[in-house]
């Protein structure tokens, strides 16, 4: 198994149960949906925010939407809010929180981005709630704590990002992580991440399978779920980046997004401590 030594030894940080663990101990993921027609990527994180550990994940939406949510979920809770400020009184307790898949362009997202920023957990900002601040970036930016996780693909980044476009992907993504003050993960064949301490990763195994609608949507739910286990954000973005590649490496052709969660523990089985191993 090649290991991305640019990325850092993220191995010796992947959080493991112990014997006593229960799932509040294994961290507290949230994630956002979007309205009732557009579900299908909150899915999506939430799964693979499960299948990476998470302890306990909860999918948030809006009461229109719940029916179709506890239609499709099992393991994964679906609890309703109404406004923002009821979305981050009932996360108050969460340990990451992703936003931004299928969100939505509106008000509403920036409201639910303001109100989850006052909580403390660690936000994975993806998507749309990147894309609706295309005007106004430095709002963005004063939202967010040194542990955030940005994970703009190209076009995303641009729309932040708009002098840094052009920049070679390491250049662009490290000065936008000391701009943003947060760590950014820039998707791309050799996806990039950056903190704003300095560290860059460069993630080495990634492959065109991943190249299909929906695998963004997990990745940013693999990120959440490490971070709600409380892996330091860098760490989770580079471990989740090359365990998404791996997975769909090992998949290989007619990959779909609905795929990867369920690819996700064949890669941590190999990761795992050998007593952690399956027999």
């Amino acid at each position: 198994m090649t290991v991305p030594s640019e990325s850092g030894d993220w191995r010796s940080h992947l959080p493991w149960p112990e014997t006593g663990t229960h799932k509040h101990a294994r961290g507290r993921l949230a994630v956002v949906s979007g309205p009732a027609h557009r579900t299908g990527a909150a899915r999506l994180a939430a799964r693979a925010g499960l299948r990476i550990g998470a302890g306990l994940v909860r999918v948030m939406a809006t009461p229109a939407a719940i029916p179709v949510l506890a239609a499709s979920l099992e393991a994964v809770m679906v609890e309703p809010f109404d406004g923002a400020d009821d979305l981050g009184h009932r996360l108050r307790e969460a340990d990451a929180v992703v936003i931004g898949p299928a969100a939505g362009l509106g008000e509403e997202t920036v409201g639910n981005l303001h109100a989850l920023a006052r909580t403390g957990a660690v936000l994975v900002v993806d998507a749309d709630a990147l894309s609706v601040f295309e005007s106004h970036p430095d709002d963005l930016f004063a939202l967010l704590d040194r542990d955030d996780v940005l994970t703009p693909h190209r076009g995303e980044f641009a729309r932040l990002f708009p002098d840094l476009a052009d920049l070679p992907s390491t250049e662009a993504a490290s000065q936008a992580s000391v701009r943003a003050d947060a760590v950014v993960l820039l998707k791309g064949h050799e996806t990039v991440i950056a903190a704003p301490d300095g560290r860059v990763g460069i993630n080495p195994n990634g492959t065109p399978w991943l190249a299909t609608a929906g695998t963004g949507d997990v990745l940013a739910g693999m990120i959440g779920g490490l971070a709600a286990q409380h892996m330091e954000s860098f760490d989770a973005a580079c471990a989740a980046a090359w365990i998404h590649a791996e997975a769909a490496r090992g998949f290989g052709p007619g990959l779909i997004a609905e795929d990867l969660p369920d690819l996700i523990p064949g890669v941590l089985a190999r990761l795992a401590p050998e007593d952690l191993r399956p027999s």
